[in-house]
């Protein structure tokens, strides 16, 4: 952002006018030809090392007390705040074209809909005025719709990965292995037997835990959803409040917290 800071006043348009000025003259008075043209002997051109380096001596003070304005530090914070409703807008929509491939045809319409509560939004944010709390507000529930994206594809494609997992044949491994429990007499063997009937028991309870987590998963986004197309109707009502933005940013990191789960989940996949 400094980077960027710096950039804008070196090219403001007073600037760089003034800096094409300061050349053009300088081009003029370091030449003995052109100030014969212009009715001096050439005896008092101006040596190159001296007028150009003044030249940019008096760009750079220029370019100093742009950067020292208030007024420009104003434009340019408004400029960035704009560019970056514009950036997460753009997010939004690479990440729903990444989504649309992971859904079925059910979330696909919850996602439309967010989607077009999300474009109403930001419709609404750039056509009206805008305050610092609507600015704020407009770039939460961005987040938020980047958040629900993020974890709708997650949970899309680890219900797919869960549904494909058979849990019979483990089932059948340890009633098999809890049979031989009774009839086996060598002692290591046993170990051996009720180690693996463990390991296999906590393979189910994690698959069973997983789709307890799935199920919490889908009543979030449905309370994402809700709150995308709530605040929508407030956003286009101009009714903004301190209460919105606390909730938009709870909501924001409860999405979150849930996607970076999911994602370990699907690092870890079962194994059966």
């Amino acid at each position: 952002m400094k980077a960027r800071l710096i950039l804008k006043a070196l090219f403001k348009l007073r600037n760089i006018g003034l800096l094409i000025l300061l050349l053009g003259a300088a081009a003029l008075i370091t030449d003995p030809s052109a100030l014969t043209v212009f009715g001096g002997n050439g005896v008092f051109a101006v040596p190159d090392v001296i007028a150009f380096p003044a030249v940019f001596a008096v760009y750079a003070a220029f370019v100093l007390q742009t950067l020292n304005s208030k007024a420009f530090h104003d434009d340019f914070n408004q400029k960035e705040k704009l560019r970056h409703i514009q950036d997460l807008n753009y997010a939004c929509l690479k990440l729903s074209n990444e989504t649309k491939r992971n859904t079925n045809s059910t979330y696909l319409q919850k996602m439309k809909k967010v989607m077009e509560d999300k474009n109403d939004i930001v419709e609404s944010f750039f056509r009206g005025e805008r305050g610092f709390l609507k600015e704020r507000i407009t770039e939460q529930t961005l987040n938020l719709v980047v958040s629900y994206l993020k974890l709708l594809n997650n949970f899309c494609i680890r219900s797919r990965e869960l549904s494909g997992v058979d849990v019979s044949a483990v089932a059948g491994r340890i009633n098999t292995n809890t049979r031989k429990l009774g009839f086996t007499k060598d002692v290591h063997m046993t170990d051996d037997i009720r180690k693996i009937i463990e390991m296999d028991e906590k393979l189910i309870n994690r698959l069973k835990d997983e789709k307890k987590d799935l199920e919490r998963i889908s009543a979030k986004l449905d309370y994402m959803e809700s709150t995308v197309n709530m605040f929508k109707h407030q956003a286009l009502s101009s009714v903004e409040s301190e209460e919105m933005l606390e909730k938009l940013e709870t909501a924001v990191n409860e999405a979150e917290a849930l996607d970076n789960v999911l994602e370990d989940r699907r690092k870890n996949k079962l194994r059966l």
